[in-house]
């Protein structure tokens, strides 16, 4: 079998395309179609351990592990063969087929598609070789001229699938028809054939008002405007590519505690749509703090995961976010570490090796914990269960939980206060760790807060599933699209 391939192209990075390859996987996979989603190069600090050749784990961005479960398909890592993790505006990390490669990660970035392309062109290959439809997402625009020639993610991509694409524009961003006729008129004319369609996306009003343009521009094109998609607010998907929703978010609790919960937005965060549950969630109001200010009146402070821990502490400290968040927990206020977040809050970071930007120095001292930088990434997924907790965190005692590990560090209890009798109560056996008061809680696991029995248990309730936002999302589409045009695209003529 040889997939037939949907290639969702942009006009721009937060055009949509993550967006609507995921709404396209759930819409075929719905349809009783075998369906993997594919991006050949993603760029982002939210990553997920997924399968790996051999009975091993790696990780790819999170899109395409949330697009690989709205095609009920098991994530792995062919879904995503290569990944740029940011470590500074001029570095990232290169993960490659799961596994970070220090030797890719050294080569400038137009010296790296003759060695990747191989491994990105096989693991598409396989993909198609498995599948009924591989629905496959560019990155940025496929129009960047000064990358064509070290192009491994667009229209190489689509060349190799024989790829039939649909172009997105945000409308909402204005420009929207110059921005499709611009992108149309850079790419080589033997590309501009595979364009079956130009989608309008995040359009509010009356769709009416948009004549003539989409006949106008399929007359300089060839190409029809097959699908107008209305905005849509809280479609409760996790954002994509490392961008957070900062519009403050309150879901109605009918009546019931509001939880106001802010989460330190350093630069280098990491994982952040692990929290996605908390802004779906009834009676819960999230903020994602900058600054001092406004971790004020928080019931929780969260310190989320970080790609260099180390050096958003110094940013944190910088920002005076350090005094606030100590003198939060001095009146007992809630604090949650997740990971990277995890090791701000012991007494020291030790990173002799250089494994992150920011060098060894010391953690805001809310846990008695050390953590020891590694060169070998961890990597592993699992299920838990909490012990004995105390205090804000109590609710949690003898929960089982699902997530993954994904981190450079060791941490463990500082040697020189345990003899003073500072010792933190370990909750999960190398894992988690509490402040004597309860306040205080640090775990090294993501996907906490998605997991519907830790949501249950602090809160009460839980967010919609997954799966209902996933429906959501392919009925909205279906309803966009022109009749046909989704069963046209993988359709064998």
């Amino acid at each position: 079998m040889t997939a037939r391939c949907v290639m969702v192209l942009g006009t721009s990075s937060g055009a949509g395309k993550s967006w609507l390859a995921t709404a396209l996987c759930r819409h075929y996979a719905s349809q009783g179609l075998r369906v993997a989603p594919f991006k050949a190069q993603n760029m982002s600090n939210n990553a997920r351990v997924v399968a790996a050749p051999g009975g091993a784990f790696g990780e790819i961005g999170s899109a395409q592990y949330f697009q690989a479960l709205a095609a009920r398909a098991e994530p792995d890592v062919r879904m995503n063969p290569l990944l740029l993790k940011p470590e500074a505006d001029t570095h990232s990390q290169v993960v490659l087929m799961g596994q970070v490669s220090d030797a890719l990660s050294q080569l400038p970035w137009r010296g790296r598609s003759a060695r990747v392309w191989p491994r990105i062109a096989a693991a598409l290959d396989e993909l198609r070789a498995h599948n009924d439809v591989v629905v496959i997402e560019g990155a940025g625009s496929p129009a960047e001229i000064n990358l064509m020639a070290s192009d491994v993610v667009n229209l190489r991509v689509a060349r190799h699938a024989d790829a039939r694409c649909l172009l997105v524009a945000d409308i909402d961003r204005g420009g929207a028809f110059a921005h499709l006729y611009g992108t149309w008129a850079l790419l080589p004319e033997m590309d501009r054939a595979r364009i079956s369609g130009f989608v309008l996306n995040k359009f509010r009003g009356d769709a009416a008002l948009l004549a003539p343009a989409p006949e106008r521009l399929e007359q300089l094109t060839g190409v029809p405007t097959v699908a107008v998609v209305p905005m849509r607010f809280g479609h409760g998907l996790p954002e994509e590519d490392g961008v957070f929703d900062d519009r403050p978010t309150l879901q109605d609790g009918a009546g019931e505690k509001l939880w106001r919960v802010a989460i330190v937005a350093y630069p280098r965060i990491s994982n952040l749509d692990e929290f996605q549950p908390l802004r779906n969630l009834p009676g819960v109001s999230l903020v994602w703090a900058r600054s001092a200010a406004q971790l004020d009146g928080a019931d929780w402070i969260i310190l989320p995961g970080s790609k260099a821990s180390a050096a958003d502490l110094l940013w944190l400290r910088a920002q005076g976010m350090d005094g606030a968040i100590a003198r939060h927990a001095a009146a007992g206020g809630a604090v949650l570490g997740l990971c990277g977040g995890l090791q701000m809050l012991g007494e020291a970071l030790i990173d002799v090796h250089g494994v992150e930007p920011g060098g060894s120095g010391p953690g805001l001292g809310l846990l008695p914990l050390v953590t020891r930088f590694e060169p070998v990434k961890t990597l592993r997924r699992g299920a838990w269960r909490f012990g004995a907790l105390a205090g804000a965190w109590a609710p949690l005692a003898g929960v089982v939980f699902g997530g993954y590990e994904i981190h450079s560090g060791r941490t463990v209890q500082h040697p020189a206060m345990a003899r003073k009798g500072d010792v933190a109560r370990e909750v999960v056996p190398g894992l988690a760790w509490q402040n004597a008061a309860g306040n205080v809680l640090g775990c090294y696991v993501h996907g906490l807060l998605e997991d519907a029995a830790v949501l249950r248990a602090l809160f009460g309730r839980t967010a919609r599933s997954l799966d209902d936002v996933f429906d959501d999302l392919a009925a909205q589409i279906e309803r966009a699209f022109a009749p046909g045009v989704l069963a046209a695209l993988v359709h064998d003529e």
